[in-house]
């Protein structure tokens, strides 16, 4: 199952597991996992492209060595919303994926590279540095994004966070 909205990714999954962020490059993937509870992303691999057939034989060994239950993938969206020729080639891939038989989330990835590039030269890091973690970090920053907008399509239990009567008087 193939999904741009939360919610329905939210549904197909199980109560808690780990998340594993990809952002796809033509060269490398940057991979980031979050803990079982959806708190935090942390950087993971950095996969060098190759055929598809080693790359994806790569995501299914950390898909299994972690217990992951769902995939959370970059969509590089064109700055109106537009979809552009590395969309599709994202959406091709995810498609690809999609008989691991986990739940696959399209998330918007617009601006975390730049986001991710940022924070690096704010750090001081040098180009190289930055070229070598900048698909990781980036791959954190949309798992990061995507498990907070979870949290926040979660209904609250009843009577936390609804609305409260004005008293009387």
């Amino acid at each position: 199952m193939i999904t741009t909205d939360r919610a329905t990714f939210r549904d197909a999954l199980p109560d808690g597991g780990r998340l594993l962020g990809l952002d796809v490059g033509t060269k490398t993937i940057g991979t980031a996992l979050c803990d079982a509870g959806w708190s935090f992303a942390s950087p993971a691999d950095l996969i060098k492209r190759t055929k598809f057939t080693m790359d994806k034989a790569a995501l299914a060994a950390i898909i299994k060595r972690q217990q992951v239950k769902g995939l959370v993938i970059g969509l590089p969206l064109n700055l109106d919303g537009s979809d552009s020729p590395r969309t599709q080639s994202t959406r091709a891939f995810a498609r690809n994926l999609d008989d691991l038989g986990l739940p696959i989330l399209l998330w918007d990835e617009r601006w975390s590279t730049a986001a991710v590039e940022r924070q690096m030269i704010a750090e001081d890091l040098s180009r190289a540095k930055r070229a070598e973690r900048v698909d990781k970090l980036a791959a954190n920053y949309i798992l990061q994004g995507a498990i907070d907008g979870l949290a926040a399509s979660i209904p609250l239990p009843s009577g936390v966070g609804g609305t409260r009567e004005a008293p009387e008087g």
